[in-house]
């Protein structure tokens, strides 16, 4: 292995790959300020699923805020005209998963803002999991459709109140609390049990298209089906219909999501990397009638999880003495860089330095003094 490629990690080589990836569709890079007012953000704080927003107040009294988010700004700022095709790699600053620290973190993803087809949508879904593929070829996509949902949601006279409630039931597969509900509410059985149903739909494409066919109620669904059946049908003509499934307990706030909706796995790591969606509600709360679709993918989790991290801060420690020819030691450094090993040379005691092999050039000769597994 070079040794330019050993010392980029994990996340690093991704958003090189995953940069060249997009541009490769027509997918130009997008780059943002790194503040926005206050205000614009506390508008859409249900978008960013966030309450921790890092603040100042600028020269001229302004209330700013350091961006906790790059899908917003995208549409405040894109175009209305036509369509954009963007991507972004971008620090944003906001707590990580799993803690109360504030952290810049590296998030890279893109964004489809126009008019939004079959084509558009099969296309964005296809780079979701060559994303994924190119992070660890072992990942899932699973894939959840808002209107199919929600279709069956409005089959019935459930009630705004009543309707939250049962799409958190669903998130949870929480078949009791759904019948409950219902048998509570007195809705009819059948649609309890259809809600029931839904709610644990989970699998390949070919297992769950048939069980999803006999939940139809309306021609919401109905539409909803067919949509799932093309992006299927397009996924298996490419060859990765096998890494993607469907999966109707992921749920996405209703405000902003309206259709197509999917989060990305890779193996050893607990959590989703990746998530996305069809997004025309927010793209309408900024007075546009466009369509949206995009994704991004959570480099803050992919560090904690990386396991190409070395243990060691460097491959080789070399010690060498007063009298050490500075011409032969230059040599003896770039054989061992030759073969890939960073090496760091110092006169001084070892301190806290991690490493592989210990050295020690003296006399004109390198002497391996110490050797870690």
């Amino acid at each position: 292995m070079k040794l330019s490629e050993k010392i980029l990690k994990t996340e690093e080589k991704a958003t090189l790959n995953l940069r060249a990836l997009y541009e490769s569709y027509g997918y130009k890079k997008y780059k943002m300020q790194k503040f926005e007012e206050y205000d614009f953000y506390l508008e859409n704080k249900s978008f960013l699923k966030t309450e921790n927003i890092i603040t100042f107040t600028d020269l001229t009294g302004k209330l700013m805020a350091l961006k906790p988010d790059v899908t917003l700004s995208i549409v405040k700022n894109t175009k209305h005209d036509q369509s954009q095709k963007v991507y972004y790699s971008e620090n944003v600053y906001r707590t990580s998963q799993g803690t109360r620290e504030f952290k810049e973190i590296m998030q890279v993803g893109l964004e489809y803002i126009g008019d939004i087809n079959t084509y558009e949508t099969c296309e964005v879904i296809y780079l979701a999991a060559k994303s994924l593929e190119l992070i660890n070829k072992n990942y899932i996509l699973d894939i959840s459709h808002m209107a199919f949902v929600t279709g069956l949601l409005e089959s019935e006279n459930v009630g705004y109140e009543n309707s939250q409630k049962l799409l958190k039931y669903i998130s949870e597969k929480n078949q009791h609390e759904i019948l409950s509900l219902c048998k509570d509410e007195n809705l009819s059985d059948d649609f309890a049990q259809k809600l029931a149903t839904l709610s644990l739909l989970y699998g390949s494409f070919e297992s769950v298209l048939p069980k999803m066919k006999n939940l139809i109620s309306n021609e919401k669904m109905e539409v909803a089906y067919s949509e799932i059946k093309t992006i299927y049908s397009a996924l298996k003509e490419l060859g990765i219909e096998k890494n993607v499934h469907l999966d109707f307990s992921i749920i996405n706030d209703l405000d902003y999501y309206n259709g197509i909706i999917f989060q990305g796995f890779i193996e050893n790591i607990p959590c989703n990397i990746l998530s996305g969606g069809r997004y025309d509600n927010l793209v309408c709360k900024f007075g546009r009638d466009d369509g949206a679709i995009g994704f991004a993918v959570y480099f803050d989790i992919l560090s904690m999880y990386d396991s190409s991290i070395s243990k060691y801060d460097v491959d080789n420690l070399i010690i060498y003495d007063e009298n050490a020819d500075a011409i032969s030691l230059l040599k003896e450094v770039n054989a061992l860089t030759q073969k890939g090993e960073t090496t760091k040379v110092q006169k001084e005691e070892i301190g806290k330095i991690k490493y592989k092999t210990l050295y020690k050039y003296t006399d004109g000769r390198l002497l391996e003094i110490e050797k870690n597994d």
